[in-house]
């Protein structure tokens, strides 16, 4: 195909570029097609014997490195990776960057858009790798995060050092997801994370992304279209304005995001996650009141009464209780599920953040049993088990009244 071919040339004049190349990405593969390797990771690197393109070729378990000499076997080695049938490629040079996605009807898709980060190759062998979003991303800058020269403003560390934290959350789970990676953030807010996430995703790991962030508010949805006009990317990442239930999507995303959104809003992003059967999934809870609501002098059991008295300590019990019903109902629904540390806790209280991962793997009777023993002795009725209940009535009644 001729188009693909002209496509495939500009991608190689800059894998070619020994001086202004930064890194390169082939991953994921064409449709009907088979790759050797499930990513090629390329740039140069500066040994004792000169300059050298060094491809870095990640198969299921392992990587492996080799170094070419520059000249005709670099030339041969770009020419083997580009013959190769994968899907996408992401290429940053000193001038640009540049994505490559070939779709499934075989229609070559190439953006090109400015320079990312300093735009400066690291040339060093033995470089330690970031997995985290540079503070000169032009992302933070746009977001107010950091200033016009690049340094990121004291009085936004503590949102900088979220979005760092962020990611280091969302990195373990990132080979769970197929390209492009769909995305949806729901109840996304002023998009802090998602567009941290898409750049993460997309500058360093190199993946192609197709993202949506949705928020009820208007103004969050004109001002994040706004940003991503800025970065050239409004056809990767759209916004919409819409509540969570009734968010629609017209392909299955791979990467679910609910990161503070209030109260049961938490338990409805998490029940449109299972419903599109999300591979991955992450909530960050925000306020709890739904449980707290529920639970009265009467429906608590007499072992904890002498905590749940205390007004502080009732409403920290029922924070602990919500998250852990969350994390129970996924894992019966199909999920593996972890609760862990989002931020510090001196950043923000609410600092949980629930990664969960799809399996399908049936669950352990001893979950289920501890499950329902939970809800009968306190007396609640979990809002992400109601949402659930219609597709999956081992979850139960979807009246509390009924558990008695």
């Amino acid at each position: 195909m001729e188009a693909l071919s002209d496509a495939r040339a500009v991608v190689r004049e800059t894998l070619l570029d020994a001086s202004g190349l930064v890194r390169a990405v082939a991953s994921g593969r064409q449709r009907n097609t088979e790759v050797p390797f499930r990513r090629v990771e390329m740039r140069y690197v500066d040994l004792k014997a000169g300059r050298r393109l060094q491809l870095t070729s990640y198969d299921d378990t392992q990587s492996h490195t080799r170094n070419v000499e520059l000249g005709r076997p670099a030339e041969e080695a770009i020419d083997e990776m580009l013959a190769q049938p994968f899907a996408n490629w992401h290429v940053q040079s000193s001038a640009e960057t540049l994505q490559l996605r070939i779709t499934k009807r075989g229609r070559p898709l190439l953006h090109r858009g400015a320079a990312t980060g300093s735009g400066e190759p690291d040339r060093s062998h033995d470089r330690v790798k970031s997995r985290r979003l540079d503070e000169s991303d032009q992302i933070f800058r746009l977001l107010g995060i950091a200033a016009d020269d690049g340094r990121i403003r004291p009085s936004r560390l503590a949102k900088f050092k979220q979005v760092q934290d962020f990611l280091a959350a969302l990195d373990p789970v990132t080979d769970r997801l197929s390209e492009p990676v769909r995305m949806v953030d729901l109840g996304c807010g002023n998009a802090y994370l998602t567009f941290a996430a898409f750049r993460y995703l997309t500058v360093v790991k190199g993946l192609s992304v197709e993202a949506t962030g949705i928020d009820v508010k208007a103004q969050a949805r004109m001002h994040n279209a706004e940003i991503a006009a800025q970065l050239g990317v409004t056809d990767r990442l759209q916004f919409e304005e819409s509540t969570i239930q009734a968010a629609a999507v017209s392909e299955t995303p791979d990467l679910v995001l609910a990161l503070h959104a209030c109260d049961t809003a938490t338990d409805e992003a998490l029940a449109r996650a299972v419903q599109w059967q999300a591979p991955v999934i992450l909530a960050a809870p925000c306020c709890h009141h739904d449980i707290q609501r529920q639970l009265s002098a009467e429906s608590v059991p007499d072992a904890y009464k002498l905590v749940t008295r205390h007004g502080i300590l009732r409403e920290r019990m029922a924070d602990v209780l919500t998250d852990a019903l969350r994390a129970t109902i996924l894992r019966m629904v199909g999920y593996r599920v972890e609760v862990i540390e989002f931020v510090d806790s001196q950043h923000t209280p609410r600092n949980v953040l629930i990664r969960a991962v799809r399996t399908s793997a049936p669950v352990a009777p001893e979950t289920v049993d501890a499950y329902w023993s939970l809800i009968t002795d306190w007396g609640v009725q979990p809002a992400l088990a109601t949402l659930l209940a219609g597709d999956h009535p081992e979850l139960g009644p979807t009246d509390v009244d009924e558990l008695d």
